[in-house]
């Protein structure tokens, strides 16, 4: 990586990728560290989102323990990846100082402790105010963890290994959803929380011992914000990478909102789900983890832009199966969003690292920030959507997002196929 040049990334030549960098010691497909550092990805992606997600299905239990609204319950979801959203611009700056593997797994531990604290807070307050810190701590882990991957990885092997680490966030998801449901049923949301913080915590002493350390970062020895300043800024003006951030933060806060208000829906009636129905329902996130790895597999085969805009019709039909009232299709609905969102995710995020010449960690940085600004945001405001007109209002709202992302979609695929 070439770190004195940072406005490179304006070019407007969609051939320059990582493949043409020189002197790069690439992880092949196929070997040990290959797969070593596929199942470590895989490991850090479960539990940074374990971590962030394990609250989703306990939104109907905050509103009733601590006596607070449907829209604002979602702030124990929202505030933890608006504060993930811009510590992941810090953490993106900060990787390029202190390097990938030792940041994320640091991150790892402290917000696994973190989570542990969450179940003995007395108030709401203190609720929101840890579930922020987890999110300022947890940045320090996706954007690097792309870094890491694109940097690593050769790149007719990236799409794989992107999609198995988007894996390992789907699978992350789901277990923090559906461990935590279960063991709220039977216990407390309290004794849910600190459990599976327990667990990720020894998940995290796996992925470093797991994981190799880098062979082609280049460390920058001092803090220079005008750099990071021009890194970003070159990104910005890059002419496909925007679209992809666009893309990113649509179909996020899509999903988040989908999955947020999906619990009220069907823990009220005519459904009346316990804690363990609806954490099995969350089980969908199979279908996720499934359609992210083989979405990586399939881009490096077909492109990109096929694959994303696939990905994308795929949600939208799940928006609109949701809209009918038996439970079962309810169940496809959401199945069908869980599925279009990991095609969609596992492409975007790969084509940062691929679209991103150099300073990689900034633009994968750039493209998480809009993925969880469009969670926080959207998840938020879709608590007014289901107050006002309950899921319909939901729906079209949910809508309306992936429509944008796949206006963007079809812009990409035009003007940068592959």
């Amino acid at each position: 990586m070439d770190k004195s040049t940072p406005s490179s990334t304006t070019d407007t030549d969609p051939a320059m990728t990582p493949a043409t960098a020189p002197a790069m010691t690439w992880t092949e497909r196929g070997t040990s560290t290959y797969r070593r550092t596929s199942i470590a990805l895989f490991l850090a992606g479960f539990v940074t989102f374990t971590l962030v997600y394990d609250v989703q299905p306990l939104l109907p239990e905050f509103a009733t323990d601590f006596q607070v609204s449907a829209a604002t319950s979602s702030l124990a979801l929202s505030v933890t990846t608006a504060a993930l959203a811009i510590a992941i611009l810090c953490a993106g700056a900060g990787s390029e100082m202190f390097g990938r593997r030792g940041l994320m797994f640091a991150s790892m531990c402290v917000a696994s402790l973190l989570n542990i604290a969450q179940s003995i807070v007395p108030d709401w307050q203190s609720l929101l105010v840890i579930r922020a810190l987890e999110g300022i701590i947890l940045g320090g882990v996706p954007a690097v963890a792309m870094a890491y991957l694109a940097e690593e990885i050769h790149p007719k092997g990236l799409g794989l290994t992107m999609g198995l680490y988007v894996g390992g966030t789907a699978f992350g998801g789901m277990a923090g959803r559906v461990l935590s449901g279960i063991i709220a049923e039977y216990t407390s949301w309290r004794w849910s929380l600190g459990i599976i913080g327990a667990i990720d915590l020894l998940m995290t002493f796996a992925f470093i011992v797991l994981l190799p350390p880098s062979r082609n970062f280049e460390r920058q020895l001092k803090f220079d914000a005008g750099y990071h300043l021009q890194a970003w800024a070159g990104h910005l003006k890059h002419s496909g990478l925007p679209y992809v951030f666009m893309i990113g933060g649509l179909s996020m806060g899509a999903f988040v909102t989908v999955y947020n208000y999906a619990a009220f829906r069907l823990v009220g009636p005519p459904y009346e789900l316990n804690q363990t129905q609806l954490g099995a329902i969350f089980a969908v996130y199979l279908f996720g983890i499934v359609a992210s790895s083989t979405a990586g597999a399939m881009v490096d085969r077909v492109g990109r832009g096929p694959v994303l805009i696939t990905g994308l019709a795929i949600m939208l039909a799940g928006i609109a199966a949701t809209l009918l009232h038996p439970l079962f299709w309810v169940i496809t609905g959401i199945a069908l969003v869980t599925i279009g969102f990991f095609v969609s995710h596992s492409v975007a995020s790969g084509w940062v690292g691929r679209m991103a010449a150099n300073t990689k960690g900034h633009a994968a940085s750039l493209y998480l920030l809009a993925y969880y600004t469009g969670s926080s945001i959207a998840g938020w405001v879709g608590g007014w959507f289901w107050a006002v007109e309950g899921w319909l209002a939901v729906a079209a709202f949910t809508g309306l997002l992936i429509a944008g992302a796949l206006a963007a979609g079809l812009h990409l695929a035009r003007t940068h196929p592959g």
